[in-house]
C-alpha cells in the first residue's frame, strides 16, 4: 500500500481531538512512508494532515479543481498538486492515485466523497480498503444509519463489511493493509 487518499474536513471542528487524530494520522503515514492523497486545501483538516505528512518527511499530493474554491486556498508547499476542471474529475484522480481511502472528520463534502466509493465498492467498481477514522464517536450515527438501511432492506449485511471503523490512527492504517474485501450480496435482493 503506496498511497491512502483522505477525506477531511476544510474546518478543524470545535474539538480539539479532531485536529490531533488528523496529525497522528498524518504522522502515520509519513512514517510508513505512505504518500497521502487529498482535496489540496492548506485549510482545516485537510491542511493539518497535509502539514504534518510533509514535515515528517512524506509526500502529500493535491487534486483540486483550478478556481473553484476561492476561499479554500490551496496548499503551496505540496510535493505534487494536480489540478483539474471540475469536482468529477478530482474525485476520479483521486480514486486512481489512491491504494486505500480514510474519511477523518467532516462535513458534506467529506460524506459525499465517503459515500461515493463506499458504492463503488459495492458494485465492485474497486476493491480498495476503505477506513472511517471515528474520533469522538463522529462515525457511529454514520455506521448506524447503515445498519437502519439494512434492516428497512434497502442495503445488505455485507454491505458493513466495506468498510473499516477504528478510533487510532495506527490501527485503522493496520486494518487498511489488512484488509480483504469480502464478495458482496447482490444488491438487488433475491435475484
Amino acid at each position: 500500500m503506496k498511497r491512502i487518499c483522505v477525506f477531511a474536513g476544510s474546518n478543524t471542528g470545535n474539538s480539539p481531538e479532531y485536529a490531533q487524530a488528523a496529525k497522528l494520522l498524518g504522522q502515520e503515514l509519513a512514517s510508513r512512508e505512505m504518500e497521502l492523497v487529498y482535496g489540496g486545501s492548506r485549510m482545516g483538516l485537510m491542511g493539518l494532515i497535509a502539514d504534518t505528512v510533509l514535515a515528517g518527511g512524506g509526500k502529500a499530493i493535491g487534486v483540486m479543481p483550478k478556481g473553484l474554491f476561492r476561499g479554500e486556498m490551496v496548499h503551496s508547499g505540496l510535493t505534487e498538486l494536480r489540478e483539474v476542471d471540475n469536482m468529477h474529475q478530482r474525485k476520479a484522480a483521486m480514486s486512481e492515485l489512491a491504494d486505500a481511502f480514510v474519511a477523518l472528520p467532516g462535513g458534506l463534502g467529506t460524506f459525499e466523497e465517503l459515500f461515493e466509493v463506499l458504492s463503488w465498492s459495492q458494485l465492485g467498481i474497486h476493491q480498495k480498503p476503505v477506513g472511517l477514522l471515528n474520533v469522538k464517536q463522529f462515525y457511529t450515527p454514520l455506521s448506524a444509519l447503515i445498519s437502519h438501511a439494512i434492516g428497512a432492506g434497502f442495503a445488505r449485511p455485507s454491505n458493513m463489511d466495506l468498510f473499516l471503523v477504528e478510533e487510532h490512527p495506527a490501527e485503522l492504517v493496520n486494518g487498511l493493509q489488512r484488509f480483504t474485501r469480502t464478495e458482496q450480496q447482490n444488491k438487488w435482493g433475491s435475484a
